[in-house]
């Protein structure tokens, strides 16, 4: 059965985005972007909230940003490969290939993937990952904990769930950023 992981890039304080919605102060570098693509190897399937699947709709179409370095092309690349699901009940299009539309968040659909699923899948946003944790179904905690406390904004963890976690993975990168896997014990 494919693993489902939640990863992302958080504050010190366990914030994704801070107090306005930005994130800029998460984004990684050369190094960090790196590891981030070779975690990602492993995904087939993408899962979001609209939120999450806007703001990530930019890599389909990386020669947008000009000249990259080969990292970036690396996880445009992936990006364009995966399948992608997004939750959502407002979205009417979608802008990217692989994308689907669903109204409504289903854990047992979900959980139906993951026994179907051929590789991992990974949900990012907080707010469809909170649904997804609190039905038990992700497997594995990847946080990219940067050096910066934001002082509030949108949780990468959901305040109302209790969870146990198993370290597996431990990294320090060059900037300051702490790489940390966790096993959900529970799942």
């Amino acid at each position: 059965m494919a693993r489902l992981i939640y990863s992302g890039l958080i504050s010190v304080d366990g914030y994704m985005a801070d107090r306005e919605g930005n994130f800029d102060w998460a984004e990684p570098d050369a190094e960090v972007h790196s590891f981030i693509n070779g975690l990602q190897r492993t995904v087939g399937t993408y899962l979001f909230g609209r939120r999450m699947y806007e703001v990530l709709a930019v890599w389909e179409h990386p020669e947008s940003f000009g000249e990259v370095p080969a990292y970036i092309r690396d996880f445009a690349e992936q990006w364009q490969a995966a399948d992608k699901v997004v939750y959502s009940r407002t979205l009417q299009d979608v802008s990217t290939a692989r994308t689907r539309i669903e109204r409504e968040f289903s854990a047992d659909a979900v959980a139906r993937l993951k026994e179907q699923a051929g590789r991992d899948l990974a949900i990012g946003g907080p707010e469809i990952a909170a649904e997804a944790i609190r039905a038990g179904l992700v497997d594995e905690f990847q946080m990219f904990v940067t050096p910066v406390a934001v002082g509030g904004g949108k949780r990468f963890l959901p305040a109302d769930i209790r969870l146990g976690l198993e370290l597996l993975e431990e990294r320090r990168f060059s900037n300051g950023t702490v790489f940390l896997r966790y096993a959900n014990r529970a799942g």
